[in-house]
């Protein structure tokens, strides 16, 4: 089931991503034009700038307190765990801020909210299992099937079409199918292609554009887009885009990567507020249905804490 979010939850959450945009952009007059715009909508919109101000005045009063007083690390408090969040979002969020919603919107042909499936048949009678949190458009034309992944997971069941290739491109990556189901992710910083049957060419930006790497059944393979490093595997075809099912299957993947598939199915942000936590390596099956406790099971071994600081904001910290 979706949790819904409450008007006041939303305009809090507008409300942080403007204070984290004034933080990046201070020198920008349009930010703060566009800040004071927001806030004079309604009362309602000052009162959630208000919150959100405030919180990141605690933050700044944490690092002081720190400074000042040398047994501090010895308590955690909520002031410093929403610290810790607000930077996270700073650093891991910056992609996903701004309106987001709103540009994924004009760019979609289908985006779905949080904890939803949707389940979409092509004009080519192709099959597509949306996940949550998820966004695509797509593009035929009589020679070419394309379809471009903007956010989020989606499961491709190919309608077989001998003159028109099917390719699925996600950020720099393009995977071209070859008559088969596959799975398509994009997750922190990590972009991923696994294969269920069939066969799949992966190309990226700098790579040689006549060398595909060749997926077949059980394959998988990851791209860093900022660093254009590949890692392949292979696992039981049955655990691919096991999530339909409502599980998450990682092997050896980042904390960070895993988190952010599970996030997709709880309501607000979820933030990694320490970069060393999410650069750790994890595997295992994680249940969907208790979010929070499948973000619990991920962190453990690297001692991480997950905090729901409130109905749009988690942490997860190794504090």
């Amino acid at each position: 089931m979706t949790e819904e979010i409450g008007e006041d939850d939303r305009l809090f959450e507008e409300a942080v991503d403007l204070v984290i945009r004034l933080q990046n952009e201070r020198a920008n007059p349009v930010a703060g034009e566009l800040i004071q715009s927001w806030r004079a909508r309604s009362p309602a919109h000052e009162a959630a700038w208000a919150e959100a101000a405030e919180i990141q005045g605690m933050a700044g009063k944490v690092f002081e307190d720190r400074r000042k007083a040398e047994n501090a690390a010895t308590s955690v408090s909520r002031r410093k765990v929403i610290l810790g969040g607000l930077g996270g979002l700073a650093v891991l969020g910056t992609g996903a801020l701004y309106g987001p919603q709103a540009l994924l919107c004009l760019r979609a042909d289908q985006v779905t909210s949080t904890a939803e499936l949707r389940r979409v048949t092509l004009s080519d009678g192709s099959v597509v299992t949306l996940g949550p949190d998820s966004a695509m458009s797509s593009h035929f034309t009589p020679d070419l099937r394309q379809v471009e992944l903007l956010a989020g997971m989606a499961f491709f069941e190919v309608a077989p079409d001998a003159g028109r290739p099917f390719q699925v491109r996600v950020e720099t990556m393009t995977a071209t199918a070859l008559g088969t189901a596959f799975d398509v992710s994009r997750d922190a910083g990590l972009l991923s292609v696994s294969v269920a049957h069939g066969l799949v060419d992966v190309t990226a930006q700098g790579w040689p554009p006549a060398q595909p790497q060749r997926l077949s059944g059980g394959d998988w393979l990851t791209l860093d887009d900022s660093t254009l490093a590949v890692e392949r595997g292979t696992r039981d075809a049955g655990q691919i885009a096991a999530w339909r099912d409502g599980l998450i299957v990682a092997d050896r993947e980042t904390v960070a990567s895993v988190v952010a598939r599970i996030a997709r199915w709880k309501s607000g942000r979820v933030v990694i507020a320490d970069a060393g936590l999410g650069a750790g390596r994890i595997s295992g099956v994680f249940d969907l249905s208790n979010p929070i406790g499948a973000l619990e099971a991920v962190v453990q071994p690297y001692n991480g804490k997950v905090r729901p600081m409130s109905p749009w904001l988690t942490v997860i910290s190794s504090i």
